[in-house]
């Protein structure tokens, strides 16, 4: 441990201009117009990790967006740990709500973080947290402590739903053959109680189209006698939930995995302040389905959400008109065993069925992904707990994640081994959102932990 308390120290200011450097190129992923900084992030990648001591690394090719492939191969008798992460960030929009410009990082005190948080879009998700890996690699080859042979994964449509890397993984088993996948993609519960990831949920996204007459008409000649498809569409989308909000598709809870009484009593070990919960998000109260606790909805329980609606005028000023269409994005979160597949044909069949005749409906599947649990009696999971115990001095506590990361499921079919998500980030670091940002404190402390991962993992191995 002071051996890497050591090195971290000596090299703390370099460590965070590096990942500045990173921060500063908009890859973003979901938008050609980045197409370049996409590319010039990767290259940018390959470079930190020929620096940090991988004797190979390469740009691998695929139909989309090039994975970065390096590695470390001390002894092949000796365990092996793939490091997976993505170098592709979030649109930044809106732009006006940011306080500083996403791609021109910078530091800042908070509350939360009174040794400094940089700001940038892609601090925490996933560039800072991949990026500590990189740095933990570096740590152990330069004070020769690397116990065991190491992978990297680094892609770059994560934010896009990752349509490259099942092509990519199905044809590279060899090359990525592991004993244990390691992800730094999710947060934990505070800076002062660690947790460890068991439980990711799973993801069905569609797109639907509601269309009226065959043009947008006048709202006072046609209103009242030709079907409004916003109306429509708004009266369909409230009908997906009963009184108790629980989603009414028919055979939506068929396979959700039910918890135990006992199960239920461990995860409500977790830290939680509803008061502060709601303060944080300026809400006078929470709102799900019946029955289950604010932190069981969030993460063992599926959900509907509508995540973007529009149609019709909406400029400045008015324009009386009944709209030809009407669109909404629409996503389902799920639980293990729900098939997103299944569950999205689940929502087409229904979401069709219910709509009137004076209205034609089309229900545009986008991307999905299955849940995934990983058991708390690994090797793996134990390793983490150690490495976690010993940088914080605490135990971590195992909890389930509201989010999605599809391709956890993907590995474990393909490669036929277990992930262990080490995530350092915090609910309050705004992913996805104006002012993302990550604590120095969890950058340093993801660097101080890792290398003690690799550690016991191989002790436990023997």
């Amino acid at each position: 441990m002071e051996i890497i308390k050591n090195y971290i120290n000596e090299n703390k200011d370099r460590f965070v201009n590096e990942l500045i450097d990173l921060l500063k190129i908009p890859s973003v992923s979901a938008d050609s117009a980045f197409s370049q900084d996409v590319l010039n992030t990767a290259d940018k990648v390959k470079f930190f990790l020929e620096e940090a001591g991988c004797d190979k690394v390469e740009l691998c090719e695929t139909p989309g967006y090039p994975i970065v492939y390096g590695e470390k191969i001390i002894n092949l008798e000796l365990p092996t740990v793939l490091v997976y992460g993505h170098y592709d960030v979030q649109p930044a929009d809106p732009i006006e709500l940011w306080d500083s410009p996403p791609f021109e990082p910078v530091i800042k005190k908070t509350d939360i973080h009174p040794e400094g948080a940089i700001f940038a879009r892609g601090a925490c998700d996933d560039k800072g947290q991949f990026f500590m890996h990189v740095k933990a690699l570096e740590l152990m080859m330069k004070t020769n402590t690397l116990p065991c042979n190491v992978k990297f994964m680094i892609e770059g449509e994560e934010e896009v739903g990752s349509p490259s890397l099942a092509w990519f993984v199905e044809r590279n088993h060899e090359k990525l053959k592991n004993d244990v996948i390691l992800i730094s993609d999710t947060g934990m519960i505070s800076n002062t109680q660690p947790s460890i990831t068991t439980g990711l949920r799973g993801l069905s996204y569609v797109e639907v189209e509601v269309t009226g007459p065959n043009r947008d008409l006048h709202s006072g000649l046609y209103g009242g006698a030709v079907a409004n498809p916003i109306n429509i569409l708004t009266k369909m989308i409230s009908s997906l939930h009963d009184e108790n909000n629980r989603i009414t598709i028919p055979g939506f809870y068929d396979k959700v995995e039910e918890l135990s009484k006992e199960e239920r009593e461990e995860m409500g070990k977790r830290p939680f302040s509803l008061e502060e919960y709601k303060r944080a998000l300026d809400i006078d109260d929470v709102h799900g389905e019946a029955g289950y606790t604010t932190n069981e909805r969030n993460s063992i329980r599926p959900t509907l959400d509508v995540n973007g609606i529009w149609g019709g005028y909406t400029g400045e000023g008015a324009k009386t008109v009944i709209p030809s269409k009407a669109f909404a994005k629409i996503s389902m979160r799920l639980v293990p065993n729900q098939d997103w597949e299944e569950i999205t044909e689940l929502f087409k069949k229904h979401f069709e069925s219910i709509a009137p005749k004076s209205v034609k409906v089309e229900v545009k599947p986008h991307h999905g992904g299955q849940g995934y649990v990983t058991p708390i009696d690994s090797i793996g999971y134990q390793a983490a707990a150690k490495a976690y115990n010993d940088s914080f001095g605490v135990a971590p506590i195992p909890v389930r994640s509201g989010g999605s990361i599809p391709i956890v499921a993907l590995f474990e079919k393909e490669l036929k081994s277990k992930t262990i998500m080490m995530g350092f980030g915090l609910d309050s670091d705004a992913i996805h959102s104006p002012n993302e940002h990550y604590g120095l404190f969890n950058y340093f402390k993801g660097i101080e932990t890792i290398p003690l991962f690799y550690k016991y993992f191989t002790e436990l191995s023997k």
